[in-house]
């Protein structure tokens, strides 16, 4: 049977329309649909219909056209992000990179829980802004990606394929302009045995019927140069009395779930026009199935099976949806009777899904423990109950990964659920839960997956999963059901997470960077923490050429699971410049363990694990400093204020609330965070202070702000013009336009070798109209375009000196970059 992604896995035969309340949190609890919900999905049973929506990110969906053709026109719908998000921005908290693409993936699944849509992913990396698909398609594998497209294709087999972004014209982005192309190429490929032939082992050739750029006035200078003259336009507007919420409504709550990238949205009410442009394919003139058969009569034989749905949806009463389970199991056997095919196994999963909603079955399985390390045994609390009248038998419980087959044969009722507690041995070689696309080393540009079968899937297959094989009325049904763990927290009440498996320990370096601005040590601690009661090893430090470590190992001895004990070490560098890395290493039992363990915890997402390296930056770097105390604002969340930290300010962070007079005049910088003025409700009340204090001599630095969402009108003292400028060539020239300002030479002397080994991209959001009053410092451009002299620009103001800066300190400072902390340190030191 063909493997099949849902919103919430479909795998585990659990999709619902799925209408949780937006902002819920609870995929890992068992379904408990309510009967607007079973008869939305029993009226979508009888539709035989697929789309796919293609673009580059996370968000770059269009929520509105999902929650319409998912519950309005009850199609399979599904959408392809061909990246992560891992290079963007986050408005919620400091994770960037890696974790950041894990919460992006989550948002992107609780928003396809709340409209109905599947969610699919590529391998390809997002490695930060690209201006072209050119380089996009250069820095990742595009023959990779393309065969991922393919597969999602074969994988789906979409009737209709639509682009978010066209593949020639009205560039917004390299990856967009991308994931249009490789759309447009994948319909050939996918139709064609020859192409990507390693996949026909378990998927079939499969040509969509038509492909669509979803055309809008966003990609218009005006919105009235869209001409919709022969453009394909659907009204999505329209009201669910099913859902109590229009369309667009429902896609509100879709869209804000992308919270990390401030996307929250509000509902409208009326006709919302979406517009279409024929590309590829059969063209349609009035509707995006046109000429498609979207009932039962598309499969041989199936005719029957649409009549029996028909009269389900006749017999159907919210009241008592036990009723028509008969009916249900008549329409289960004449599917099952059909040929295998796409169609037969996707409605199969589906119709199960049904059944057991209208039997108000309750089916679980509970650890006793959030987590567990391979070879453990953990204890599994079942439960399994029937609330209907209909006969249903539990015959066993399997978990299949450990082995694990626990005989039941009892009757269910409301009356008594049956519950038992198993005893699971775990597998030795059971895989960690760290995401699948995080296990291996990949390049930059892609994701590297050995394992072809998990290769689209949004998250990672639970740990364990267990299957109940039910006689429901003399039909056999198995249900699988993720194991999770489960808690009462007393304000939120019942509560549940992943279960999640781990190493036998894991370590966590003091800091992300240690910055040696000389010759002297530096004391490093390694904190280890035991997956399992009991555990005894030596750990030591392995640090790049010139650096030394002492002592040279240190045992422990942990006797409690998720325990810790913290180690130091002692870290000497070399006396000229240098940089690497610095790992954590534990030998337990004669295995090597070198991964620390981070959860990433936000409230609209399930809880996640990640398992990065347990390594830290060194950088030998030549720095002096001027000025020591400083304040910092924290805007959406940076690891800035480490970065400072470790080359020796004094950092203190503070709320909005305390930038008053009394208290700024106690340091001699103060920094905002990145966003600041998109995130802080109240700092426009804070800005007379603010330029209070720079006026009396301090130093102000207000880091990269995005144009929109403004919580100011100004975002200087003196008027500066913030603009979508950035440099995304992370090795672009940087020019010094005035070689003899202070920020260039005191204290240190900063060079053009200051500006080797950046990240990702040189900066964005640069300015490009100031008052002459703001000296620009500095210039870069990416290749074939005009200079950009707005990322660095500093005024006089009073006895004191403001900054604002769209250079990304915040990717560079982390990645420990030696020359970002010598200017750094020089815009600190300015007036001082």
């Amino acid at each position: 049977m063909r493997r099949f992604v849902g919103g919430s896995g479909r795998w585990a035969t659990m999709l619902f329309l799925g209408w949780l309340g937006a902002g819920s949190v609870r995929a890992q609890a068992p379904p408990r649909p309510d009967a607007a919900e079973i008869r939305l999905a029993l009226e979508k049973m009888k539709v035989l219909a697929s789309v796919l929506y293609v673009a580059a990110h996370p968000d770059d969906e269009n929520t509105r056209l999902i929650a319409y053709l998912a519950n309005g026109r009850l199609a399979d719908t599904g959408y392809l992000a061909l990246t992560r998000g891992d290079g963007g921005q986050n408005l919620i908290g400091p994770e960037i990179g890696d974790l950041l693409g894990v919460i992006r993936s989550e948002e992107l699944l609780a928003a396809r829980r709340i409209d109905g849509g599947h969610q699919f992913f590529t391998r390809a990396k997002d490695f930060g802004y690209s201006k072209t698909p050119g380089e996009t398609l250069g820095i990742w594998d595009k023959e990779q990606v393309l065969s991922d497209v393919v597969r999602v294709y074969r994988e789906f087999e979409p009737d209709v394929v639509i682009t978010r972004f066209p593949a020639a014209g009205r560039e917004t982005h390299g990856h967009h302009t991308a994931s249009a192309v490789l759309a447009r190429e994948a319909m050939a490929a996918a139709g064609d045995p020859k192409r990507f032939p390693e996949q026909l082992d378990r998927l079939s050739p499969w040509r969509p019927r038509r492909l669509l750029w979803n055309t809008s006035r966003f990609f218009y200078d005006k919105p009235e140069d869209l001409k919709t003259e022969g453009l394909l336009k659907l009204d999505v507007g329209a009201y669910n009395p099913l859902l109590g919420l229009s369309y667009p409504e429902l896609a509100a709550r879709s869209r804000s779930m992308h919270k990390s990238q401030g996307f929250g949205a509000s509902g409208t009410r009326g006709e919302v026009l979406e517009y279409f442009e024929h590309v590829d394919g059969d063209r349609a003139e009035a509707d995006l199935f046109e000429g498609i058969d979207t009932t039962w009569g598309r499969i041989p034989g199936g005719k029957a099976v649409g009549s029996i749905l028909e009269r389900a949806c006749r017999v159907f009463r919210p009241e008592e949806p036990s009723r028509v389970v008969p009916l249900l199991l008549e329409a289960r056997a004449g599917i099952a009777a059909l040929p295998d095919g796409h169609w037969r196994s996707v409605k199969l999963l589906d119709l199960d899904s049904i059944i057991a909603a209208c039997l108000g079955l309750y089916l679980e399985a509970a650890a006793s423990t959030p987590s567990a390390v391979p070879g453990d045994t953990v204890k599994v609390s079942l439960e399994a109950a029937n609330r209907s009248p209909v006969a249903v038998r539990l015959e066993r419980v399997t978990l299949a990964a450990a082995g694990t087959d626990a005989p039941v044969g009892q009757d269910l009722s409301a009356r008594e659920a049956f519950k038992k507690t198993l005893d699971v041995a775990l597998p030795a070689d059971l895989p960690d839960s760290e995401p699948y696309w995080l296990r291996e080393t990949g390049t930059p540009g892609m994701f590297r997956v050995d394992d072809p079968a998990l290769i689209g899937l949004p998250e990672n297959p639970p740990a364990l999963a267990a299957a109940f094989a039910l006689d429901v009325d003399g039909t056999p049904l198995v249900f699988v059901r993720p194991v999770v763990y489960k808690w009462n927290d007393p304000v939120r009440g019942e509560q549940y997470r992943p279960f999640e498996v781990v190493p036998v320990v894991t370590m966590s370096l003091s800091e992300g960077v240690f910055v040696f601005p000389d010759v002297a040590a530096q004391q490093v601690s390694v904190t280890v923490r035991a997956g399992r009661a009991g555990v005894a090893g030596k750990a030591h430090l392995e640090a790049p050429e010139g650096f030394t470590v002492s002592p040279p190992s240190r045992d422990f001895s942990i006797a409690e699971k998720d325990a810790t004990t913290t180690l130091t070490f002692e870290v000497r560098p070399p006396d000229h410049a240098s940089t690497g890395a610095l790992e954590a290493v534990a030998e337990v039992g004669g295995r090597r363990y070198q991964r620390g363990i981070v959860h990433v915890e936000h409230d609209h997402i399930p809880t996640q694990l990640v398992l990065p390296p347990a390594e830290a930056r060194l950088a030998r770097v030549d720095l002096r400093r001027k000025g020591q105390a400083i304040g910092y604002v924290e805007g959406a969340g940076d690891q800035v204020p480490a970065g400072l930290r470790a080359i020796g300010y004094t950092v203190t962070e503070l709320s909005q609330d305390e930038l008053v007079p009394e208290r700024l005049r106690r340091f001699d910088t103060v920094i905002l965070g990145v966003r600041a003025y998109n995130t802080l409700e109240r700092i426009r009340f804070r800005q007379p202070a603010l330029w209070e204090y720079v006026k009396d001599g301090g130093t102000l630095i207000v880091q990269y702000t995005t144009v929109q969402e403004l919580k100011v009108e100004a975002v200087g003292p003196l008027p500066l013009r913030l603009s979508h400028d950035r440099v995304s060539e992370e090795g672009a020239e940087v020019r010094f336009l005035l070689p003899d300002h202070p920020v260039l030479n005191v204290p240190n002397k900063i060079t053009a070798a200051d500006f080797e080994g950046w990240v990702q991209e040189r900066g964005l959001y640069f300015a490009d109209q100031w008052d002459p009053a703001y000296e620009a410092v500095l210039s870069c451009h990416d290749a074939g375009e005009p200079p950009r002299d707005g990322g660095l620009l500093v005024a006089r103001l009073g006895k004191g000196t403001f900054v604002y800066t769209g250079y990304s300190w915040f990717r560079q400072l982390p990645a420990g970059v030696p020359g970002a902390y010598r200017l750094f340190a020089n815009l600190i030191a300015l007036g001082h």
